[in-house]
């Protein structure tokens, strides 16, 4: 294993594989467990950890001071960075969709604790519109974004590059290989890729999108060996990136109640959401072991909560 020169990223996690007692699973005789990633650092947790990890080892090899990366108000991804950062002695720059979030930064930071944990931990925001976000990996942004705090490592929206599937590719361990399947939840496709890299010849990887969008095989594509033992469940999305339902809170309330684990609207709440229902529907043969990544991002139930409340809607049980 490389070594970033930082104790954090140099600590080798043991990570608990948790199962999980349900009468449906004991019903239809499918075993199913749970990595337990989310448990690796309160706020750099799960895949935020490994698509940082050797980010931040490459901008501490070029000698890099800082490092810039881009999000949205709620972003995990811009608190993880802001607090990896930290923890690595570099200086964070967070480009954010939404200029009217700058309008008055005090207020923002007040409502938003996402932003607000990552203003603590250091991070220089800089708020911008959505159609100029659009253009944020134009060359010409990122001279500007230069120009305004000097040299920097990019990282990209998300964190997918090859580094970060690089990091993803360390999520499973010589033991998970007696896994029928496993399971991860996805957005930009680090995560799965590293995981499709990686997976055992008569194993089957099942990805769960949390978003719309056709476009998420191709960005697969880009990053794995040429292996079509996966496949994505389109159907879980719960209307789109970080849109959600009744239904889909008061699963994610049940499911700790029964389990003890606490799960996110964005991402692992539709993953488990989607194997429950799959196993129910029985797309699972008897016998089958199913391994579910858990990758984090509880630190945004928060905020997620305020915007429920906002609404007279139940909230997250945290």
């Amino acid at each position: 294993m490389e070594t970033s020169g930082n104790s954090f990223f140099d600590s080798d996690f043991i990570i608990e594989n948790q199962q999980i007692n349900l009468p449906l699973l004991e019903d239809k005789k499918v075993e199913l467990f749970i990595k337990r990633e989310d448990l690796i650092h309160p706020f750099v947790s799960g895949n935020k950890f490994r698509k940082l990890k050797y980010n931040l080892v490459e901008a501490k090899k070029l000698k890099k001071k800082a490092v810039l990366t881009f999000g949205g108000a709620f972003s995990n991804h811009i608190l993880a960075t802001s607090v990896a950062g930290k923890l690595c002695g570099l200086k964070t720059f967070g480009v954010i969709r939404g200029d009217e979030l700058g309008k008055n930064l005090t207020k923002t930071l007040e409502e938003n604790p996402t932003l607000r944990k990552a203003h603590e931990n250091g991070m220089k925001l800089q708020f911008i519109s959505r159609e100029e976000y659009r253009q944020k990996t134009s060359f010409g942004f990122i001279e500007k974004m230069k120009n305004k705090w000097g040299d920097f490592y990019l990282i990209p929206e998300g964190g997918t590059n090859i580094l970060s599937v690089k990091g993803c590719e360390e999520i499973l361990t010589k033991e998970d290989k007696k896994f029928n399947y496993v399971c991860a939840a996805l957005g930009t496709g680090g995560t799965i890729s590293g995981v499709i890299n990686t997976i055992g010849r008569r194993q089957k990887v099942i990805g769960f999108p949390a978003l719309k969008g056709q476009f998420l095989s191709e960005e697969i594509k880009k990053y794995t060996i040429n292996r079509k033992n996966w496949r994505l469940e389109k159907g879980y999305h719960f209307g789109g990136y970080a849109k959600h339902t009744e239904e889909l809170i008061t699963f994610i309330n049940k499911f700790k109640q029964d389990t003890g684990i606490q799960l996110d609207p964005i991402y692992t709440g539709k993953m488990l959401f989607g194997i429950l229902d799959l196993v129910e529907k029985g797309s699972f043969e008897e016998g089958s072991k199913i391994l579910a990544i858990h990758t984090g991002g509880i630190q945004g139930i928060e905020g997620f909560n305020e915007l429920l409340l906002a609404k007279n809607q139940e909230t997250i049980n945290i």
